[in-house]
């Protein structure tokens, strides 16, 4: 990969993580608000959450391969990670059940956590533009230069 694909496919790829993000926030509140919040009314928002565990695996194998700042591999490996933390906490939470205090508080955590993935999945998506930037202010000095 050249340097300017391995910006430019980093760069949607960030994109793409934040727009998942914003989706699993929505989902999760439909299912949340819906006639009846069940395994059922989550079932979207469960499914997308796997693919929200992909696309920052893949993101850190392209920084690491296009050598990219190793504080992009490590905040997508982050994410990965985060994702990772939430499939636990919602299992443990679902097998806790929600007639006792547990379950929910667990699930509570579930909700934290996601905000930290929002956070950090923002900050890459504003480091990801950066790259962009710079990859077209090196195509206009060498075509303006």
């Amino acid at each position: 990969m050249t340097s300017s694909l391995t910006r430019r496919a980093f760069a949607v790829l960030a994109v793409l993580q934040l727009l998942i993000v914003l989706a699993q926030f929505y989902l999760a509140a439909t299912g949340a608000f819906s006639a009846e919040p069940n395994d059922e009314a989550f079932a979207p928002h469960k499914a997308l959450g796997y693919v929200t565990f992909v696309v920052p695996v893949v993101m850190a194998v392209v920084a690491a391969a296009g050598r990219l700042p190793g504080r992009l591999t490590g905040l997508s490996a982050l994410v990965a990670g985060l994702v990772t933390v939430q499939v636990i906490v919602a299992k443990i939470a679902e097998t806790l059940g929600d007639d006792g205090t547990a379950g929910p508080l667990l699930f509570g955590l579930h909700a934290l956590v996601a905000l930290v993935i929002m956070a950090v999945v923002g900050d890459l998506a504003r480091r990801s533009r950066h790259l962009w930037r710079s990859d077209q202010m090196a195509a206009y000095n060498i075509t303006h230069g």
